[in-house]
């Protein structure tokens, strides 16, 4: 008997997979001592990114099914 895989819940909140296998990621330093940070810098932190070739395979065995 094959048994399913669990994700895991923590970066399955921080993770999602695109259509084309990419892996979507948010951008740290974004969430408290805004108010050194420039305008431009923050608007910058809004924004999603990709995860690294380096780092897919580890991220895409932590959510399996996504």
């Amino acid at each position: 008997m094959k048994m399913k895989l669990k994700s895991h819940r923590g970066a399955a909140k921080r993770f999602k997979t695109t259509g084309s296998g990419k892996i979507k990621r948010g951008h740290a330093y974004g969430s408290h001592l805004l108010t050194s940070k420039s305008p431009k810098r923050k608007n910058n932190l809004k924004k999603t990114g990709t995860v690294s070739d380096a780092d897919h395979a580890v991220i895409k065995r932590l959510i399996p099914y996504s």
